[in-house]
């Protein structure tokens, strides 16, 4: 049983229980209040819930304990997910659709969450970030079969280690067997307009 506290949420979008949550995770050392600003370039229709992170690392916020940029000490996440899940399961039935946008450190922890349960997520956004991998959650060939997927890199991002960017990039297109849509630029670690637009697109194709 996790001890975490219940998380500070700032929300946008529809107010409706039932529309479709869309949750946006932010990258470490930052928090909600930088992320939820995303949410107006996105479509409309969905409820929008900004989670901060769970811990405290000095003028932000971090969703794990990690051994590394990119690499989840895996009972932190471990941790950290149970802990995620029991909100998200308090404010989202079963049958309400869930998306997750995760930027970053927040990408990470939005695909340790898919890859721990794929089926409770209607898509998922890894924007500018890696999958958690030797970190405890399954990443075997198909583990994301016909899972919606948004992956999004920068060719000139030097944050994110470029071997854990281009595992991130070969799994999800040769080995996860997910419903890919894949976008590239030439920017570093920061969402582009472009970029935007894409998720946009794609967000509203998961939704519809």
């Amino acid at each position: 049983m996790t001890t975490l506290g219940p998380p500070a949420v700032v929300t946008a979008g529809s107010a409706n229980p039932d529309a479709p949550l869309v949750v946006l995770l932010h990258g470490r050392g930052s928090s909600e209040t930088d992320i939820i600003g995303l949410a107006p370039h996105l479509v409309d229709g969905p409820a929008y819930a900004a989670v901060r992170g769970p811990l405290d690392v000095g003028g932000g916020y971090a969703w794990f304990a990690n051994r590394g940029i990119g690499r989840p000490v895996a009972e932190s996440l471990r941790e950290t997910m149970d802990w995620f899940r029991q909100w998200l399961d308090d404010v989202a039935a079963d049958d309400r659709p869930v998306v997750l946008v995760g930027f970053s450190g927040g990408a990470a922890f939005a695909g340790g969450l898919v890859l721990d349960d794929p089926a409770r997520y209607a898509g998922t956004a890894v924007l500018y970030g890696t999958l958690p991998f030797d970190a405890g959650v399954p990443v075997d060939p198909g583990r994301l079969e016909r899972r919606r997927v948004f992956v999004a890199q920068g060719d000139a991002d030097t944050v994110i280690p470029r071997d854990l960017l281009d595992r991130t990039w070969a799994y999800l297109h040769d080995e996860s067997g997910a419903d890919l849509v894949a976008h590239r630029d030439p920017g570093g670690h920061e969402l582009t307009s472009d970029t935007v637009a894409s998720l946009r697109t794609w967000l509203a194709a998961v939704l519809t």
